[in-house]
């Protein structure tokens, strides 16, 4: 599961692009061109990834991060972002997931339980899942 999270924490640079796009084009017939490792750099760049913290509470509080989870919170973060949102807390089932739109990151995550006992501050919106 931390695994997962921290993959989502990567960023590619262009140095990393033009690499890939070399070892690509070495030797293989129809490789991936620079244009669609850049494509795919940017959708990546647009998925919420997860802070060190929030990766920790993750997985600290057993929290699953799955598929549909991630599904779920990149729809919340669009919507939020559509509707001019700043920071905002995505509440589902798993829990509570405060993340700043601008940088689409996860800053800290609660079960359920614990946002019974907490007040949220410095957010300007909330989705609900």
């Amino acid at each position: 599961m931390l695994q997962k999270v921290n993959q989502l924490n990567q960023t590619v640079s262009v140095q990393q692009l033009r690499l890939e796009h070399e070892h690509s084009s070495i030797g293989a017939k129809g490789g991936t061109g620079f244009g669609t490792l850049l494509q795919n750099a940017m959708e990546d760049s647009q998925k919420v990834r997860f802070s060190k913290h929030a990766a920790a509470r993750v997985e600290q509080r057993g929290i699953e991060v799955t598929d549909n989870l991630l599904n779920d919170l990149n729809q919340a973060v669009g919507k939020a972002r559509e509707k001019g949102a700043k920071d905002v807390v995505v509440i589902g089932q798993q829990g509570a997931f405060i993340v700043n739109i601008p940088n689409n990151i996860v800053v800290t995550t609660m079960t359920s339980q614990e946002m019974k006992q907490n007040i949220f501050t410095n957010i300007d919106s909330a989705v609900l899942l």
